[in-house]
């Protein structure tokens, strides 16, 4: 039996997933940038640097939230296979 999904779908939570993994890396290079300064001595950069830092988590949230769309658009899936 041939699978009914082409590998070049998107999954209702793929574009979420990949905003997610761009915005925690974005939040990883500012956060390096941020903790930098107090490891080589110069002077550290301006508090909206550490605001910036945040975009880690707020990544991983957005990341979250794509898994957990995909999840119950398979659950749906699979229901409407089983009737």
């Amino acid at each position: 039996m041939r699978d009914k999904t082409q590998t070049n779908s998107a999954a209702p939570g793929d574009r979420l997933i990949r905003a997610g993994v761009i915005v925690f890396f974005v939040g990883a290079v500012a956060t390096l940038v941020t903790v930098a300064p107090l490891f080589l001595g110069t002077t550290p950069f301006p508090p909206y640097m550490f605001g910036l830092s945040m975009l880690m988590g707020v990544g991983f949230l957005i990341a979250g939230a794509g898994v957990l769309r995909s999840a119950a658009a398979g659950r749906r899936q699979a229901r409407g296979a089983a009737r």
